[in-house]
């Protein structure tokens, strides 16, 4: 039975730690790992490279910067996946091929998962709580990852806010107040 779990929240309050955690909960050493970071500096490599350390070795990682729903798709050997992260893939997608590329990326992710059947964790950002950026390749990103992250929590079977580690679940909204 496909299930996707979304991990939502900002940067630095735990959504990766949680997902390598109920990850490894339920496939122990069997996870694929798809990863959309791109090692493009030196200090990016040393973020990529704890990450790395923070998972079990005998996962399999997927470096995945574009096409993620192709690689879950046809790279995958295991029943349960994480994709970490939504933001980046967004980010990679907007600024290869405009938002054409990350209703694409967005839309092949979900009917690749449903066809996958497995277990997919995503994590993502949630970055439209501060101000209003002042350029417009920014404002465009944080409109295109909100739709982004409404478009993959409208398709998960449960969507949680973390926040200092802690989780908060989302529930539905009410149809009415």
């Amino acid at each position: 039975m496909a299930r996707l779990f979304f991990l939502l929240g900002g940067a630095r309050s735990g959504k990766s730690a949680l997902a390598v955690r109920w990850a490894y909960a339920l496939g122990r050493e069997q996870v694929t790992f798809l990863a959309t970071a791109q090692a493009l500096d030196a200090e990016m490599r040393q973020r990529i490279a704890a990450h790395r350390a923070e998972r079990p070795a005998a996962w399999q990682t997927l470096e995945a910067p574009r096409r993620v729903g192709q690689a879950l798709r046809t790279q995958a050997r295991h029943a349960v996946a994480v994709l970490d992260c939504l933001t980046l893939l967004v980010s990679n997608a907007l600024l290869e091929g405009g938002p054409p590329a990350v209703q694409d990326e967005v839309r092949q992710l979900l009917e690749a998962w449903r066809a996958w059947g497995g277990t997919l964790l995503v994590v993502s950002n949630e970055v439209g709580l501060g101000i209003v950026p002042l350029q417009a390749l920014a404002r465009q990103y944080r409109d295109w990852l909100g739709w982004a992250n409404q478009q993959v929590r409208a398709a998960a079977t449960r969507a949680y806010w973390v926040v200092a580690g802690g989780v908060v679940p989302l529930r539905d909204p009410p149809a009415r107040p």
